[in-house]
């Protein structure tokens, strides 16, 4: 692997900066989103959002595809969406006796999943399988998604009447999952002014980077340096999630079911890496592997009944499993 040169971290803070410009013009704060999405791009991975309506999420995705100049695709998943209807099927002509093929709108660089836990289990596992494979087969055919791809699948945690909860091992899947919180009131000031001039029409900016800037900050992200003792970090922390009764105190490592696959040492990896990227820096630091805990773990550890029952979140335990490792 050849190492970073001050020229291409010098290129990669130019685009990163072009394009939280261009997002800060349409949305209104959520820069922790901006920051998990412009990191699960770098890595080639897909990301779960969560958050009551109208917390910008659609907006995010369709800005962010645009200023990349990537095409865009929303789903809005219901229980009667079936696969072909994400994927893509195969058309009869009576004209001329044959089947044409029709690509779904999974096949495109930014696809937006709705409310993804109102689909079916079935929906959900035929657009889970196009993440992982990077491709669909249609009537035996076989068509490459796009490079790069990324979904983008969203959850309402308040209304989960006629929902299909993902299960465990699809959500592993998804490389970070960020959860959204309503903004400040500074920030829905400024949002009202924006509406009020007519600055915030319309769902798309201007592109102030192309595709092949994409991919090279994909290339950029994946020669960032990991030291040893950053990777010995990471596989310690994972650890602790899987034997928290040796770990962690008592009252805590009893509310841990299940602790993260190796999926999330992975994702520890990747998303140190982006983040050292955004930082303009061509190695990570163990503060990299600490500031997207929650994301990379939240969805990873599965926690009791006895948890829910009292109130504790993923997050909770994730910091308890944070505070049992020391920093490097």
């Amino acid at each position: 692997m050849t190492q970073l040169t001050n020229h291409e971290i010098a290129r990669a803070t130019e685009v990163v900066t072009a394009v939280e410009t261009a997002f800060a013009s349409k949305v209104v704060g959520q820069r922790t989103l901006l920051r998990s999405l412009l990191v699960t791009l770098m890595a080639r991975g897909h990301v779960l959002m969560e958050s009551v309506p109208g917390l910008a999420k659609t907006l995010s995705a369709s800005v962010l595809a645009s200023s990349v100049a990537a095409s865009f695709s929303r789903v809005q998943c219901t229980p009667d969406l079936l696969p072909s209807d994400i994927v893509g099927t195969q058309v009869y002509d009576p004209r001329s006796a044959t089947f044409s093929t029709q690509l779904g709108p999974v096949h495109a660089h930014f696809v937006l999943l709705d409310e993804i836990n109102r689909s079916s289990a079935k929906t959900q596992s035929a657009m889970l399988e196009a993440m992982q494979e990077r491709q669909t087969t249609i009537g035996g055919e076989t068509h490459r998604l796009p490079d790069p791809f990324l979904v983008l699948a969203t959850q309402n945690p308040i209304d989960e009447e006629g929902t299909y909860v993902l299960p465990q091992a699809q959500m592993d899947r998804f490389l970070l999952k960020e959860v959204l919180r309503h903004p400040s009131p500074f920030e829905e000031a400024e949002m009202l002014r924006r509406v009020a001039d007519g600055s915030l029409r319309g769902t798309s900016v201007d592109a102030v980077a192309t595709l092949d800037d994409v991919m090279f900050l994909q290339s950029v992200a994946d020669r960032v340096h990991v030291d040893e003792s950053v990777l010995r970090y990471i596989v310690e922390i994972v650890n602790v999630t899987r034997y928290p009764d040796a770990h962690l105190p008592a009252d805590v490592a009893r509310y841990v079911e299940h602790g993260a696959s190796p999926r999330g040492a992975i994702a520890f990896l990747q998303a140190a890496r982006g983040l050292a990227v955004l930082a303009g820096r061509d190695h990570v630091l163990p503060d990299d592997v600490v500031e997207l805990r929650h994301q990379v773990l939240r969805h990873r550890i599965l926690l009791t009944f006895e948890a829910m029952a009292a109130r504790v979140s993923p997050d909770d335990v994730v910091d308890a499993v944070f505070a049992a490792v020391p920093t490097p």
